[in-house]
């Protein structure tokens, strides 16, 4: 797995959910789609890459959501 990639991705992902009104609701959004849509290996390539390296490269919005909701496990 490209770790550049998925980190791309999820930043995607985030900037869709974004313009929801209420952060809460896009953190969920960002977790539902994670966890809905990337197969487990993306999923834990991303959770490595949080773990290791503190989600360099992950907006702030899309690293909360990660870390709040447990979407990657």
């Amino acid at each position: 797995m490209d770790i550049d990639n998925l980190v791309h991705m999820a930043n995607r992902i985030g900037e869709f959910f974004s313009a929801m009104p209420d952060d809460g609701e896009a953190r969920a959004g960002i977790a539902t789609h994670i966890r809905r849509y990337w197969e487990p290996r993306m999923r834990r390539a991303l959770a490595e890459h949080v773990a290791q390296r503190q989600g360099a490269g992950l907006s702030p919005l899309v690293l909360q959501a990660i870390r709040e909701t447990g979407a990657l496990a």
